[in-house]
């Protein structure tokens, strides 16, 4: 898959135009200009880009595909860490003697992290390079796995926690915009490529973690911190584009630089982009968030709520294990669907339903149609995918979408913080999972209208400009 995703199309030439050079590209039947951006990696040249910047230069196909590696290792990373917590959460509340509300706010740690850590992800790319970041990103996530388990009493695990996160946080915002830097004629494919990569490491860990560490003795610590495997050999595949970071980021300036012209070919001046002036990039924000709730919810207490239900331990994470599997075939075919629809609305009204019906299967019926309720929730978990989709289908050059990457998950996932602490409170007090399951319910509704209202045909930068 990584040899078709890097086909002899990524194949670069050098050229110089006139900054005054035009052409127009057709997305979702809508004829716009194009960017003028110079990719520094094969498969990103459009026409009538503009010259490259000083010490960029053309790539080989092999080191294109190692990009996709090092792209889809680094996507693998994304979710162990939380998924791993989920399934032995029980036996960490009770080894670090947590309350229930304090294991809520255990729940809560991703989103805000992501969301404080995120925002900083295009200021470090743009002065490290995002191949830097990333690295960066993968050794924070490996040491904080190897740390948590052993890092003795709750503050430690929770500090430990947040240095994974924080890895975590900068590689979600920097991957839709390396996907749309260097293959921005294949943003539908290589998201859904990386995203399938996703729930694929999210999956796993929600499955192997109880049975790992059954075969380890039994003890939650290795149990968690074997995970940390996955993040050094994803640093390592990063190593090449430490190094080549020049050529990284200085396609970036350049196409954040490089002038436009009017119909008569004289240079327009581009103000800036003004990404709160967006409805689409606030739409995007709260639809991103309401996913990431959810998300989080499901990823921190659904193998419990499984277990309370009378499920055993090994199958509750089985269940977890089968609502984040289903992401991995739909995150690639989902991504590939959308960017050929006019309007992602249909897609996600579809998402939507479905989480309305496991939820409400959940609520009546948690043990009796577990698997049912577990396809379900898989199939409405997939927003995720559709969410980064159109962060680079909703802006139209590179630093575009490094801005409503960065304003859309951190504003996201601002708003999903209350969403798991509040699960758990919820919890210990009602002594059952039927307000919960309530509350969850509730929320699919706004996220369904956000969502349609995200998925229209337009860019951010068009209605910033307004």
């Amino acid at each position: 898959m990584i040899g078709l995703m890097a086909s002899d199309e990524t194949r670069t030439e050098t050229r110089t135009e006139t900054p005054t050079e035009t052409a127009t590209e057709t997305r979702t039947g809508t004829t716009r200009p194009a960017t003028t951006g110079a990719p520094a990696v094969p498969g990103a040249r459009v026409p009538g880009e503009a010259p490259q910047a000083s010490g960029t230069r053309a790539w080989t196909p092999w080191m294109t595909r190692l990009l996709v590696l090092a792209i889809v290792l680094a996507a693998v990373n994304l979710r162990p860490a939380i998924t791993s917590l989920g399934a032995l959460l029980e036996e960490v509340r009770d080894g670090l003697g947590m309350s229930g509300s304090v294991a809520g706010l255990l729940t809560s740690v991703p989103p805000l992290c992501f969301a404080v850590f995120g925002v900083a992800a295009p200021r470090l790319a743009r002065r490290f390079g995002p191949g830097a970041v990333v690295f960066g990103g993968m050794v924070a996530i490996t040491a904080g796995l190897l740390i948590r388990p052993y890092a003795g009493g709750t503050a430690g695990f929770l500090a430990a926690t947040a240095l994974a996160l924080m890895g975590i946080a900068l590689s979600n915002v920097l991957m839709p915009v390396i996907v749309k830097r260097f293959f921005p004629d294949r943003v539908g494919s290589m998201t859904g490529l990386y995203s399938m990569a996703l729930a694929f490491g999210t999956s796993i860990a929600a499955a192997a973690t109880v049975p790992v560490t059954d075969a380890l003795g039994g003890h939650w610590q290795p149990g968690l911190a074997v995970w940390a495997v996955l993040g050094a050999a994803a640093a390592l595949s990063w190593i090449p584009f430490v190094r080549a970071r020049k050529a990284l980021s200085s396609a970036d300036s350049a196409e954040a630089d490089a002038p436009r012209a009017d119909a008569d070919g004289r240079p327009v001046e581009q103000p800036p982009l003004r990404i709160t002036r967006s409805r689409t990039a606030w739409a995007l924000a709260v639809f991103f968030g309401l996913q990431a709730t959810a998300a989080y919810i499901t990823m921190g207490w659904m193998a419990q709520i499984f277990r309370d239900a009378g499920v055993s331990a090994g199958t509750a994470g089985l269940l977890l294990a089968v609502i984040m599997v289903m992401g991995v075939p739909l995150a690639f075919v989902i991504p590939r669907v959308a960017t050929r629809l006019p309007h992602q609305g249909p897609i996600v009204l579809v998402l939507g339903v479905c989480g309305l019906a496991g939820y409400a299967g959940l609520y009546f019926a948690p043990a009796g149609g577990a698997w049912v309720w577990a396809l379900l929730l898989g199939v409405s978990n997939c927003a995720f995918p559709l969410a980064l989709t159109m962060v680079g289908m909703r802006a139209r050059t590179g630093a575009g979408v490094a801005q409503l990457s960065a304003f859309a998950q951190s504003t996201g996932y601002l708003i999903s913080i209350p969403g798991p602490l509040l699960v758990g409170v919820l919890y210990q007090h009602s002594g059952g999972w039927g307000l919960p399951i309530a509350l969850m319910s509730a929320m699919m509704v706004p996220q369904i209208i956000v969502g349609v209202l995200a998925g229209r045909d337009r860019t951010v930068e068009e209605e910033a400009a307004r």
